[in-house]
């Protein structure tokens, strides 16, 4: 007989509950196309609508291990997300505008997250003058 969730759910100590909820929040943050749709609630076939494509063409696009950028984006899009592409560095993090659309400017396109990445030029007026 199978027993609801919640019963479970009730039963685990703190501790337990605790690396249930981690485990969670690691899955959901990284999962394949296919889980993601899912999770999302969508068919392949309704997807299919929304992009134009048929539902044989959203299997494969799912099962690429690479495809273009637009096509992702697009994906992406038609569940009601938007895609950033973001390059992680020791000193930060900078998101990469050269895939978006243009003449559209997204909120934090220029923001570099934590510290300036030794790597990049400086603001101007950090530079030196000499």
């Amino acid at each position: 007989m199978a027993k609801k969730f919640a019963e479970l759910e009730a039963k685990m100590s703190p501790a337990s509950r605790s690396r249930s909820d981690a485990l969670y929040e690691k899955l959901v943050a990284e999962m394949p196309l296919h889980e993601l749709r899912q999770a999302k609630a969508l068919s392949q076939v309704k997807l299919a609508k929304a992009l134009h494509i048929n539902q044989a063409a959203v299997s494969k696009m799912e099962n690429r291990a690479d495809m273009y950028i637009s096509t992702l984006r697009d994906y992406i899009r038609a569940m009601g997300g938007d895609l950033e592409i973001v390059a992680r560095f020791p000193g930060g993090a900078v998101r990469i505008q050269n895939f978006a659309d243009h003449g559209v400017r997204h909120k934090g396109a220029t923001k570099i997250a934590k510290a300036r990445p030794s790597t990049l030029p400086a603001k101007r007026s950090e530079r030196k003058t000499a």
